[in-house]
């Protein structure tokens, strides 16, 4: 409970709120208290968030924006592929309220995630940029993968985890073969222990360090992603489980910190920003968490997950 209280009063004195990462935050904070508790006071913190999250959705380009204030002139306009895990919350606050209005700008925003920030080739942009005044699409471009036309690796994992989700939330066909693709190319680029160096552009023999939040994100996305397909590609769906089930074991058996001395990380060698040179190979919050999530799939298959 206090948990709960300490996410309502940053909703309720609005602190740290312009940012899309708003799903991720009170997703796990507040609606699954929410859902698993009856707990009223996590529901009207999770509510007003998704209402700041509204707030960030931008006509006519039918996105919401990920990163600053709505008038920061190189803000504006853009969004990202993790972008993807907050659209349960808005699906959620469409679900509690019976507006129309949040399920519609989770479907537009998916939408333009699936035409723009997915490129032919079944890689991802990092970062899109649209037009704040027409919605004209622009460019993509990258702030943590090595190069606007490489693939960042956690935002490729992201990808196979956002599309599968709203395949499942939404049934979208669509949503479902681009995760499909997604997935398929992310295992397509892995090092021989299945976890991934920290951009898709490097692999086996690669002196780069790897990122193993982008292993334990793509994990649970592909279990995830199995029961969707089970039906039509039986032989996938249990590909799937089974690349997850290998790149579990790997994070289990050489990249814990449980031997490090000082270190409080589930897993280790995680990439934050290699770029900017901010937490490379280091354990990560979001590393721990989906690793966690991906155990716990596979040890209580009956679990609910919270997006």
């Amino acid at each position: 409970m206090a948990h709960v209280a300490s996410f309502a009063d940053r909703v309720e004195r609005e602190v740290g709120l312009a940012t899309h990462d708003l799903g991720f935050l009170y997703t796990l904070a507040c609606v699954a208290p929410s859902r698993l508790l009856g707990d009223e006071h996590a529901e009207r913190a999770a509510l007003a968030a998704a209402d700041h999250l509204m707030a960030r959705f931008l006509e006519p380009a039918g996105i919401i924006q990920a990163w600053g204030d709505l008038t920061h002139p190189s803000e504006r306009g853009r969004t990202i592929i993790d972008s993807l895990m907050n659209m349960p919350l808005l699906r959620w606050a469409g679900e509690r309220t019976g507006e129309a209005r949040y399920a519609d700008a989770a479907d537009r925003h998916v939408a333009q995630l699936r035409q723009h920030i997915v490129r032919a080739d079944d890689t991802t942009f990092h970062t899109f940029h649209w037009d704040p005044v027409t919605g004209e699409p622009l460019r993509g471009t990258t702030q943590q993968g090595y190069a606007d036309d490489s693939c960042w690796a956690r935002g490729q994992a992201w990808g196979v985890y956002g599309f599968a989700i709203d395949a499942r939330e939404t049934g979208n066909a669509d949503s479902l073969a681009t995760a499909v693709r997604v997935a398929e190319y992310f295992l397509d680029h892995l090092p021989a222990d299945g976890v991934a160096y920290w951009d898709l552009v490097f692999t086996d023999g690669s002196d780069q360090p790897r990122d193993s939040s982008a292993a334990a994100i793509a994990a649970s996305g592909l279990l995830e992603l199995a029961p969707l397909v089970a039906g039509t590609d039986p032989a996938d769906a249990a590909r799937y489980v089974q690349e997850a089930h290998a790149m579990l074991a790997s994070l289990a058996a050489d990249y814990t910190g449980a031997d490090v001395p000082g270190s409080n990380a589930l897993i280790l060698h995680g990439v934050y920003d290699w770029p900017k040179s901010i937490g490379v190979d280091e354990g990560t919050l979001w590393g721990d968490y989906f690793y966690l999530e991906a155990l716990v799939r596979v040890l209580r298959p009956r679990w609910q997950p919270y997006w």
